[in-house]
């Protein structure tokens, strides 16, 4: 799954569309979506999308020991 799909199924979870989480995060509906199809969104960005919707947002590698990095 891509992290685009992550987010649209984030926004159904959510109960928000496209637009309006675009419109949260200060960006256009327009740039927002053609973010979305490059699915280039930096960890500072989806960390502000975690939040917009009140979720949490986890960002580690879980070596086979079980550390996490």
């Amino acid at each position: 799954m891509t992290i685009s799909e992550q987010i649209k199924i984030l926004c159904v979870c959510s109960n928000i569309s496209i637009s309006e989480l675009a419109r949260r995060l200060g960006k256009t509906p327009q740039s927002f979506n053609a973010k979305l199809k490059r699915g280039s969104f930096t960890i500072d960005e989806l960390i502000s999308i975690s939040e917009v919707v009140d979720a949490k947002f986890l960002r580690y590698f879980i070596l086979p020991n079980g550390e996490k990095i």
